[in-house]
């Protein structure tokens, strides 16, 4: 509880940062850096796609890249969830006690190994995950088909989870 509000934060809270010298400093008017994002996509000006993920500073990645292969690559949402991921964790991450791994990134084991070798030479510290590894997230979608008017849901084999039709 906090001292003189009654409140207590919620487990989320380890993400706030006290340090005056960070931008994502929490104070008075600003908003907090979490990590929770779900999101519904939109074209124009109507439902697209609701969809989202676990995995603190993975699920803002894990998310943008499955987006990306619907929306601009053209897979159909459980391909694109399916699709091999990579991460970054080349900034403090949001959870105490805010780890900082300069230029680390790490690739599911799926990657041509011609990827891992440019960017090891571009330098970055490549680092392998498991193929469809638990730390890539677990993006579920549902897709609007305005074509033919179905619900198409996709789900992340990395960790439980499921699409139903009801």
């Amino acid at each position: 509880v906090i001292p003189g509000t009654g409140l207590c934060p919620s487990s989320r809270g380890s993400q706030n940062w006290t340090d005056p010298d960070v931008p994502a400093v929490m104070a008075p008017g600003k908003r907090p850096r979490l990590t929770p994002n779900p999101a519904l996509a939109m074209k124009d000006g109507k439902l697209l796609m609701p969809f989202g993920s676990p995995g603190n500073d993975i699920q803002p990645q894990a998310m943008t890249q499955v987006f990306l292969n619907i929306v601009v690559f053209g897979m159909e949402p459980q391909a694109a969830v399916e699709a091999p991921r990579f991460a970054t964790y080349s900034y403090p991450s949001s959870s105490a006690p805010h780890a900082y791994h300069p230029g680390r990134m790490n690739l599911e084991a799926r990657f041509d190994r011609s990827v891992v070798d440019q960017l090891a030479k571009l330098g970055h510290q490549v680092a392998p995950w498991d193929e469809l590894d638990w730390r890539g997230g677990a993006v579920c979608a549902v897709r609007v088909n305005r074509d033919n008017g179905l619900l198409e849901g996709a789900a992340d084999p990395r960790r439980p989870c499921y699409a139903l039709g009801i």
